[in-house]
């Protein structure tokens, strides 16, 4: 059996309350992992194209807030 397997078995034997909790630690740990993810492909200029297409956008009008954004 791999460790993924033994992970997926314990998750799936948590009691209710300590699922929730694994659950939130677990969307925090993603979340974290997300944004370090984006600050790393920022640095590393990997975002360098899209940013410009959206600079390219905004001066041509093509863009507009989401409704609610100010």
């Amino acid at each position: 059996m791999s460790t993924l397997e033994e992970i997926e078995k314990a998750i799936e034997k948590l009691p209710p309350e300590e699922f929730s909790k694994f659950s939130m630690w677990f969307d925090v740990h993603r979340d974290d992992e997300w944004d370090r993810q984006i600050r790393a492909d920022a640095m590393a200029g990997r975002l360098d194209k899209l940013l410009a297409q959206v600079d390219y956008d905004m001066d041509a009008g093509r863009l507009t807030n989401f409704p609610g954004a100010k």
